[in-house]
């Protein structure tokens, strides 16, 4: 399949799209199977949300009171209003502490959920390994699970806890307010304005939201942005890890420093553009924040020396006021978060699409890609295979093959051809066409040239991918002896990062063993002359003959003394190139175009 036959990679998220397709990936968690325990602990965080609210408005009710007692100059009267305080404020601190534990369970469990539906869709059908080759916003993918899924989750319960909390309080307070501030009439009329204060509080938020997301509207950007920088930064860094060993005998430090000051310095241009970005809106919310408590108590002062209002009255209106404000406030307020959040929601629905579109190249791309399927036949069929590079090149044309239950095949020719090939077989490349069958119900297993092996314990990485409670200890031992490897049989208790522990001629013996352990039916070796010297690989191939013998195996390997172990060769050159020598050792200079596959004698 060529990159002209691949859909057309998509715009940049929208941020209504985004919110829709976040929402249609994150919301079955409510009905999932543990939705009877979801819906109590939600319920729980909203009856705990209008406790909060309840308590505020007892406390505005209690300020009312202590300063009236002030004015009155009453000592029992402040000794009343102080153990009231008291009980106000044992209750608040007992709800706070039930919300945020509620809170906190509920972000931690939809995480865990939402989570584990990326890594599965993640880590099926190769994904992780395809989604490279496509084009797309899915850059990345390990911090979209790891982090952003995170910050969108832990937002959303936030924010919609404090936007509940925000129309609770703002409802509320709307009738405190207008009881309290009472009617005043429009200068130069005789019109009275009821509830004046209300208006006043929604005309003071309704400014403030309006300047707030003008000032606020650039930090969406700059906050995508810097946030794609530092994944850059981390991935660079996780790579050079991963890659010390390498690095360090390469004498790389110098590139790999010079790497990372890029990066960072991306960083920093994107910290820079976020700075401007916050420095209008974070000013302008401190003039506003600062200004809330003065400005009602400036309007209502009038009142207040007229003598319609007591003290008590007058700081009541004023919180009342603030807390309305302040409600009304909510987008304001919640700009940056709602900026994060936005930003992390749309990563993770970029990359949640991207999987599903290559769901719908496999679905609606059959003419142009290799077609894997499976057969009754215990055998291995290429029909009229095409390979190509992820780019479009041909690699190979017309390979028919047919491979049966317990043959020797010696893949011989172009490694780019043969690598190709092989990851063709494993479902990992659809560049091309043709059909492969497989055969049905047997167990295949690739042995690449540099095995993956995971931190923890040998036996773990031994027996991966299964588990190593599937395995007894004399198994292990005789797996490790056939591959050359026994001197490691009394570490395999012990945990450690293998691929920086052991050389690499001892990694890649340690992916054969996987081999003699597993036994599967039809095993693919990509390359084993890195592992061995001549005199070692003809003694695995002596062990694959001894302990595997009804496996069939296709080998990649370079070593030109194996050949009397196969049945026969299979030569790959790459479309247009030129064979350097035919097997009676006479030169060719003719393109080929072709696979050409010969008997072995024995």
């Amino acid at each position: 399949m060529r990159p002209s036959d691949l859909p057309r990679p998509p715009r940049p998220v929208r941020p209504t799209h985004a919110v829709r397709r976040f929402a249609a990936l994150t919301l079955p968690y409510w009905k999932s199977e543990r939705r009877w325990t979801i819906a109590f602990v939600t319920l729980m965080l909203l009856l705990l949300t209008i406790g909060q609210v309840a308590l505020v408005i007892w406390t505005s009710y209690w300020n009312r009171g202590f300063f009236d007692a002030l004015e009155a100059r009453s000592l029992d009267d402040l000794t009343r209003e102080i153990l009231v305080f008291s009980v106000i404020l044992v209750l608040t601190m007992a709800v706070t502490a039930l919300h945020m534990k509620a809170k906190r369970w509920l972000q931690l469990d939809w995480r865990r959920w939402v989570t584990a539906q990326l890594v599965e869709q993640w880590m099926t059908r190769s994904r992780h390994y395809r989604l490279q080759f496509l084009q797309g916003e899915h850059d990345n993918p390990d911090q979209r699970i790891a982090e952003d899924i995170r910050i969108a989750i832990e937002s959303t319960i936030s924010l919609a806890h404090s936007l509940t909390y925000s129309l609770l309080v703002g409802w509320m307070f709307i009738a405190i307010l207008a009881d309290l501030s009472g009617s005043t009439p429009l200068p130069g009329s005789t019109l009275e304005v009821p509830g004046y204060m209300v208006v006043l509080a929604f005309a003071y938020a309704g400014a403030g939201a309006l300047l707030g997301y003008l000032l606020g509207r650039p930090l969406v950007r700059t906050t995508n942005r810097l946030q794609s920088y530092e994944a850059n930064l981390r991935f660079s860094l996780a790579r050079a890890r991963e890659n010390s060993e390498a690095i360090a005998l390469t004498h790389g430090e110098g590139m790999e420093r010079r790497i990372a000051t890029r990066l960072f310095g991306d960083i920093a241009q994107g910290w820079d553009r976020q700075t401007l970005a916050y420095l209008g809106i974070v000013s302008f919310s401190t003039a506003y924040g600062n200004l809330m408590p003065i400005f009602p108590i400036l309007v209502a002062a009038p009142k207040f020396i007229a003598g319609a209002m007591t003290l008590g009255l007058l700081m009541q209106a004023a919180q009342a006021f603030e807390r309305l404000a302040s409600a009304l406030s909510w987008p304001i307020d919640k700009l940056g978060e709602i900026a994060t959040w936005r930003t992390s929601a749309g990563r993770i629905v970029s990359l949640h699409d991207d999987m599903l579109r290559l769901d719908d190249i496999d679905q609606h791309s059959e003419p142009a890609r290799i077609r894997i399927m499976h057969s009754t036949r215990a055998e291995l069929e290429l029909h009229e295979l095409a390979l190509d590079t992820p780019t479009g090149e041909p690699l190979i044309r017309g390979l028919d093959l047919h491979v049966r239950r317990g043959e020797r095949v010696l893949v011989a020719g172009d490694a780019q051809v043969k690598l190709a090939l092989f990851k063709a077989v494993a479902g990992l490349w659809p560049w091309g066409s043709g059909e492969i069958r497989l055969p049905e119900g047997q167990e295949m297993m690739f042995v690449p040239q540099h095995p993956f092996l995971p931190t923890g314990k040998l036996r773990d990485v031994l027996c991966y991918p299964q588990p190593a409670a599937r395995y007894a200890d004399a198994e292990l031992h005789r797996a490790l002896e056939c591959a050359g490897i026994d001197w490691l049989a009394p570490r395999l208790d012990e945990a450690d990062d293998w691929n920086h522990v052991l050389p690499l001629r001892a990694q890649q013996r340690l992916g054969t063993a996987r081999l003699f352990l597993q036994q599967p039916a039809w095993a693919f070796l990509e390359d084993m002359a890195g592992a061995f010297d001549t005199k070692d690989d003809t003694g695995v191939m002596e062990m694959l003959h001894h302990e595997l013998p009804n496996t069939t195996l296709l080998s990649a390997s370079r070593h030109s003394g194996l050949t009397h172990f196969f049945d026969r060769r299979l030569e790959l050159h790459r479309l247009g190139s030129r064979i350097g020598k035919s097997s009676a050792g006479e030169h060719n200079d003719q393109p080929a175009d072709t696979a050409s596959s010969a008997e072995i004698g024995r």
